[in-house]
């Protein structure tokens, strides 16, 4: 980075609920509040085998859509996507990945992005990080995260993540209400259930890790 220019920050996600969105927005907004550049790439999931369950929001079926996205993930399929020529028009200082859990691990499309040459172009020689919401596992999703972009050249510096609230059993049934109906509710299938998607809090949590990650981006610039 030339001494004296603004750090410049890339925002590579994925999204479907918005609640990864969420989370870059608010980062964005104290990054860009501290002096730096922002760029955001939604990372669109094409893929024909898979993409039509994604094309509307509330899903029909969400209970079936979900379900059937189990052998992608745990049969490490491949997904086509589309990645925006922001990623790959310019040098960044920091690159930082929106990955969403799906099931146990790294949702398919940002699998996809980490393992293609525009990922390694864009990673390569740079710090790089991740933000995973998640309903409960979010550390295999991070670790993953942490060595596709590692592999690419990238730096790895601290990662962080965001539990919806309730158990195992009790967080998916919210997740499924949710998704079929597009609202909160209290009740699914007869069984209370908690909130779901990310509170308020949550969401001061990844302001101030990107107020951490500016603080690092001014010693840098500064050095």
């Amino acid at each position: 980075m030339a001494t004296g220019s603004k750090p410049r920050v890339l925002f590579v996600y994925f999204t479907y609920t918005q609640q990864t969105k969420k989370i870059v927005d608010a980062m964005a907004e104290v990054l860009g509040d501290r002096g730096c550049d922002t760029e955001l790439a939604k990372i669109d999931f094409v893929d024909p085998h898979y993409s039509k369950r994604f094309e509307t929001f509330p899903m029909p079926h969400p209970l079936r859509e979900v379900l059937g996205m189990i052998p992608a993930e745990f049969l490490r399929k491949p997904g086509k996507i589309e990645i925006p020529d922001v990623v790959t028009d310019g040098e960044y200082d920091l690159v930082v990945i929106g990955s969403p859990t799906w099931w146990l691990s790294t949702n398919v499309p940002i699998k996809a992005f980490l393992e293609s040459d525009a990922a390694g172009k864009v990673l390569s020689g740079t710090k790089f990080t991740g933000a995973v919401p998640c309903r409960r596992y979010w550390k295999h999703n991070l670790k993953n995260v942490r060595r596709k972009g590692t592999k690419r050249g990238g730096t790895w510096i601290d990662g962080i993540h965001f539990r919806y609230q309730g158990g195992q059993v009790r967080s998916l049934l919210s997740l499924i209400s949710y998704l079929g109906s597009g609202q909160y509710k209290e009740k699914y299938a007869g069984v209370k259930i908690p909130p779901t998607n990310l509170q308020g809090d949550q969401l001061d949590g990844a302001r101030t890790f990107a107020g951490q990650l500016a603080d690092q981006l001014a010693v840098a610039t500064s050095a």
